[in-house]
């Protein structure tokens, strides 16, 4: 089937338009020059030179020894010289070899589905290697593979076992399992599939994320980012350990920075009996594997990687890193563990030591009360409980928004009303950088009727930024209290004007309200109604924040079952609403929250968020939003246009913001 890009609606292979909302499935726009009609299958635009085909990176690998690699063949032809009991494994122990090419251009799938871009390497005859990695184009991009499909249908408790009886081969599995633990690190799977005996895996294209070792030389990288790196490192290993994949981490071009600067694997490797510590260049590697004895894979291999990063890069090694180094070799530091408290140690260290005696030499002069942060699987935290605890100090890299609102397909006039008022104060030296972020986000959904619910809305937003700017002056978030104060003053504003216009019964105005302050990584959100605050994370993925004050939430709070609380015919009917009452019959909620990871917060009127919308589409409209070269204001435009295909009942309004941080490493 093919997915539209713009809704995701499931099409049939042969559609040309999108059955839902019309969308091309055979051309696409080009990102740069706007121009419609580029081909789906076009790796560059033909107005404008610019790249924008769906390039993934490819793995290609045989099972057998020493012989040719290529495409093609049948399912019948697997070869039977691997090892017993190691079929369908990559490793050093079946390598294949690469004396002939397969030519730029060329496909690696009888579908015609992914064409090389670059020719796979020419070796010597006599050489062999476990894969071959190349940059492919997605020519059918929009055609969900079978990978794609079991991942987005099943739940986490039956993907094992869909996996394994799909056929899909061994290395691909281990992405699989590993994706299933949703760690950035580990690039995500595409598709992959088995061709006689060579195994052929999609993964997304990290080769031109930037390499470690680039960033650790610069001179402006603190020491504490380069321990935060290693203990990022201590993370991947347990990650991986269980699969059998820590070699992965032991090739200094596999380690690479995501757009935040955050370690991640160009791809995976699994581990042989032999490993070869981190290479600087295939002629390093070349001479070491005959020089490098067998031994059981420990944390000494961390450890040895971090002193190659040290000697690539030129920088100076500060004496507790030596002496760390030392141990992990000698065999003083024997589990990740200790590894991670000696980590720990180093940091506060170098907050008690200060900047002047920091090493001089390609060092950023720093001093800061941070220690190492936490970012593993549960699973792994679970089994690891004598671990030390470990806090990073977070700071504010970024902070973005985005807001609209539309009338929907069915109403006649807007009752919603949003307020957006963001400072960001930025403070940029040559060796420090401190970004200080000041946000007020105010939704309201008005009820009444026209010149009613209008009316109300507009007030209440009026009046709270009003509040807001005369008492919040600080950089400190405003206390509950106040907070409070501000809500109360919004709904005297409207109730003030129910008397003064002399409405009754439904005809009295009123408005919801959900309000999110964030100052700097904390957060503050107050509500009245049914609009709402969600919140995603990579970690935590969507949540919602809020609770809606309505009659069957109400129900459920005493002790009502959900299925019983909402078949009330009143179920929907709002508690409470600012406006139509005095004070003394609203009670607003405030809640304070910390903001330590990248997060996305949306605020969304009942026409955004009704009928579980959001919960069914946040993967496909709000995760990718995440992502800093993703806009905002496209994102929150096609949530209005998702809401009107799948409601459009009523006015819809949604405010994005997305607060990217990152570790505070300056001071």
């Amino acid at each position: 089937m093919l997915i539209c890009p713009q809704c995701k609606f499931e099409n049939p292979n042969s559609n040309k338009f999108c059955q839902s909302c019309g969308t091309s499935l055979v051309q696409k726009v080009c990102p740069e020059c706007s121009t419609d009609d580029v081909p789906v299958n076009a790796l560059r635009c033909h107005n404008c030179g610019t790249e924008c085909g769906t390039v993934f990176w490819a793995i290609i690998s045989k099972e057998t020894t020493g012989e040719a690699l290529g495409v093609g063949g049948d399912e019948g032809d697997r070869g039977n010289e691997g090892d017993e009991g190691d079929e369908g494994v990559i490793s050093s122990s079946s390598p294949i070899s690469a004396s002939s090419q397969i030519a730029l251009g060329s496909y690696l799938d009888s579908q015609e589905r992914y064409q090389l871009l670059d020719s796979l390497p020419a070796q010597v005859e006599t050489a062999t290697i476990t894969d071959v990695g190349v940059r492919v184009l997605d020519c059918q991009p929009y055609q969900i593979s079978p990978i794609e499909a079991i991942l987005a249908s099943q739940q986490s408790d039956l993907l094992t076992s869909s996996v394994e009886a799909s056929g899909i081969p061994d290395f691909a599995q281990l992405y699989i399992a590993l994706q299933s633990q949703g760690h950035r690190g580990i690039p995500p799977i595409h598709d992959a599939w088995q061709q006689g005996n060579m195994q052929v895996v999609i993964i997304e294209d990290r080769s031109h994320w930037q390499p470690l070792v680039d960033l650790w030389q610069e001179e402006t990288t603190s020491s504490l980012k380069i321990l935060h790196w290693c203990y990022e490192m201590t993370q991947l290993w347990a990650l991986l350990e269980p699969v059998n994949c820590r070699q992965s981490l032991l090739d200094l071009s596999n380690l690479r920075l995501d757009e935040d600067q955050t370690l991640a694997l160009q791809r995976l490797y699994v581990e042989s009996l032999n490993y070869q510590p981190a290479t600087e260049s295939p002629e390093d590697a070349e001479a070491q594997t005959s020089s490098i004895p067998e031994e059981p894979l420990t944390i000494k291999a961390l450890g040895r990687v971090w002193q190659a990063l040290f000697r690539q890069s030129q920088r100076t090694q500060f004496g507790s890193v030596v002496q760390m180094l030392g141990d992990l070799e000698v065999g003083k530091i024997e589990t990740i563990a200790q590894l991670r408290s000696r980590l720990e140690e180093i940091s506060v260290e170098l907050e008690a030591l200060g900047t002047a005696t920091l090493p001089p030499i390609k060092e950023k002069n720093t001093a800061v009360s941070t220690i190492l942060q936490s970012d593993e699987p549960e699973d792994i935290i679970s089994k690891s409980d004598d671990m030390p605890t470990v806090v990073l100090a977070m700071q504010l890299s970024s902070l973005e928004d985005a807001g609209r609102t539309d009338v929907g397909r069915q109403r006649h006039h807007n009752e919603d009303y949003f307020g957006i008022e963001t400072k960001i104060q930025k403070l940029e030296l040559p060796k420090s950088r401190v970004l200080e972020g000041h946000g007020l986000y105010i939704l309201c959904d008005g009820m009444g009727g026209h010149a009613g619910g209008e009316v109300a809305s507009e007030l209440a937003v009026k009046t709270l930024r009003q509040y807001f700017q005369e008492h919040w002056i600080t950089n400190q978030l405003p206390t509950e209290d106040s907070i409070c104060e501000a809500v109360y003053l919004a709904n005297e504003a409207i109730y003030k004007l129910n008397q003064q216009d002399a409405r009754s019964g439904v005809g009295r105005m009123g408005t919801t309200l959900v309000m999110l302050l964030i100052q700097d990584t904390q957060a503050a959100v107050a509500h009245v109604g049914d609009s709402r605050l969600y919140r995603l994370t990579r970690k935590r993925g969507l949540e919602q924040v809020t609770v809606d004050h309505e009659v069957g939430q109400r129900e459920i709070t005493r002790g009502v079952e959900a299925s019983i609380a909402y078949a009330r015919p009143d179920a929907y009917q709002l508690t409470q609403a600012l406006g139509p009452r005095d004070e003394n019959s609203i009670d607003p909620d405030v809640d304070f929250f910390e903001i330590n990871e990248d997060t996305l917060l949306l605020l969304a009127s009942d026409g955004l968020s009704d009928n579980d919308l959001l919960e069914t589409h946040w993967q496909t409209h709000l995760e990718p939003l995440l992502s800093s070269g993703v806009n905002l204001e496209q994102g929150v435009t096609e949530l209005i246009d998702l809401a009107n295909q799948h409601n459009g009942h009523d006015n819809i309004t949604g405010i994005l913001i997305r607060a990217k941080v990152r570790p505070n490493l300056e001071s």
